[in-house]
């Protein structure tokens, strides 16, 4: 995964309750045998209206085509659980969600493949999406170490909680592999007193 330090960008509101993964990734997306192209299947119902850019939608408005954060409604990532919608999500430059509430597997998704993910209260969250609605003050900065979202030109700052190891692999950009792998002299250690000590399995 990519470390997760601090992350300066835009953010875009996104606030519909109950975005589900269809939405996010459109199943005629689901074909292929890798990950390549997603990043124009993410949203794409919503982004192209008759092949061509949809101007309603937010991020393809001035001042939002390049964000890095979504600000978004609750339940977000709800439905079926693939995993391409993560996938497409980043693909699309999109490195954090901020919400108040995520489907339990696309959750689990998005920390597996390093989108960070930032619970807060529903009020705080619908602040948030106020201040960025205005595209002169869409700014935010991510600090994850500080577990910290600046807003309103730095004017403003929320704290979040996450569990320390999500951060932790977060900011090394360890993912389950990775982060099994740190231990492989003990693993090594304890497969070579193993066979030691049960020599009729080898």
């Amino acid at each position: 995964m990519i470390p997760f330090g601090q992350v300066a960008g835009v953010a875009a509101p996104m606030m519909a309750p109950n975005v589900d993964t269809d939405v996010i990734m459109p199943k005629m997306f689901l074909k292929g045998v890798d990950r390549s192209g997603l990043g124009e299947g993410a949203f794409n119902l919503l982004r192209f209206s008759g092949g061509k850019p949809n101007a309603d939608f937010i991020l393809n408005r001035e001042g939002y085509r390049d964000a890095n954060f979504l600000v978004v409604g609750p339940n977000f990532g709800c439905g079926s659980s693939r995993e391409h919608a993560v996938w497409g999500l980043q693909q699309l430059g999109i490195r954090a969600l901020i919400g108040t509430s995520f489907a339990g597997i696309f959750n689990d998704n998005c920390a597996n493949n390093g989108l960070l993910t930032i619970s807060l209260d529903a009020d705080v969250v619908a602040e948030l999406a106020r201040v960025v609605a205005d595209s002169s003050r869409n700014d935010v900065t991510i600090d994850l170490a500080a577990q910290s979202v600046r807003f309103d030109r730095g004017r403003r700052s929320i704290g979040f909680d996450i569990e320390p190891d999500r951060k932790e692999a977060f900011l090394t950009g360890r993912d389950f592999i990775a982060s099994t792998l740190v231990f492989a002299d003990d693993i090594r250690a304890f497969e070579a007193r193993h066979r030691a000590e049960n020599p009729w399995i080898v």
